[in-house]
């Protein structure tokens, strides 16, 4: 129960009010959300990446493991999400959408809070998720984008080039080298990139609720409500089952498992706005599962004690 109360304050309801804060303002202002996603593609996201890269103590152990932790669970996830759109008979737009809506999750805004929250502050858990959140922004922005793109049957050329404009992509390494090497950042770069970090989360939620105020909510009940169990309750479960299998133990594989069970990640929005791709399922499935979550979540705390 204290955690459900904690995720529901601390994670839910502050969530909510910025999503409300977007629905009033575009109610209100009618605001352009194609700016609104630029902003986030090109300036918030980048900034708040290298920002957690360069701050954060990672070795090349933790890394590597990390990474193929990663690297199976989303090769996992994948296959039984297309397993389910080919169940499903999905065509179209609906195909990366469902596909965004599973394997990308909230590793950021959501998944470092309530990591510090369940380990109290413990920097290696934290220095787990942010390899976890640096893999989930750079997914999102390569193959996130071609994927939609490609069902639309787009210049494939004229993709590649969007994506190699895209800063993350440029922004991981540098952060990576600049630590390695011990490059300071002066003072006066440093406290815009901080600013402007700081506003990542407040923007990608108002977007989202500009989003969901523009939209007819014609709510399509079964396609939501089965991305939002393929998330929050398989995600998980396959997250614990790619832990045993790797063999990994102790702390390590509870982070990695708790790293699963977040729900959809804003990006799935930003991509489905940016790039007109079922803008409306994308946002009901980032509300909703964010709402659900307070419970799936709290029953995956209590279950990682059956972790050893």
């Amino acid at each position: 129960m204290t955690y459900l109360v904690h995720i529901l304050l601390n994670n839910v309801i502050p969530l909510t009010i910025m999503i409300v804060v977007g629905i009033v303002l575009y109610r209100a202002f009618k605001l352009d959300i194609k700016t609104l996603s630029k902003l986030n593609f090109y300036l918030f996201s980048p900034a708040l990446v290298f920002k957690m890269l360069y701050e954060s103590q990672l070795s090349l152990n933790l890394l590597g493991q990390t990474l193929l932790f990663f690297f199976v669970y989303f090769a996992a996830m994948y296959l039984l999400v297309e397993l389910v759109i080919r169940i499903r008979g999905y065509r179209g737009g609906m195909v990366p959408a469902m596909r965004n809506s599973v394997i990308f999750y909230n590793s950021a805004n959501y998944a470092i809070p309530l990591n510090q929250l369940v380990f109290v502050g413990d920097a290696f858990t934290l220095s787990i998720q942010i390899i976890i959140m640096m893999m989930q922004s750079l997914l999102p922005n390569t193959y996130g984008i071609y994927a939609v793109n490609a069902s639309k049957k787009n210049d494939m050329k004229a993709t590649m080039r969007t994506i190699l404009t895209l800063p993350v992509i440029y922004i991981i390494p540098i952060a990576f080298f600049m630590k390695g090497f011990d490059i300071p950042v002066p003072g006066p770069i440093y406290a815009p990139i901080n600013y402007v970090s700081d506003a990542f989360v407040a923007t990608a939620l108002v977007t989202l609720g500009v989003q969901l105020g523009s939209m007819k909510w014609q709510l399509n009940f079964s396609d939501v409500m089965l991305s939002n169990l393929l998330r929050l309750c398989v995600g998980p479960a396959v997250g614990f089952a790619v832990v045993l299998l790797l063999g990994i133990e102790g702390v390590m594989a509870q982070a990695l498992v708790l790293s699963c069970a977040v729900p959809t990640s804003l990006s799935s929005v930003l991509i489905a706005v940016e790039y007109d791709n079922e803008p409306e399922f994308s946002s009901q499935v980032v509300f909703s599962s964010t709402i659900f979550s307070i419970f799936t979540v709290t029953l995956v705390i209590y279950l990682m004690k059956f972790i050893s």
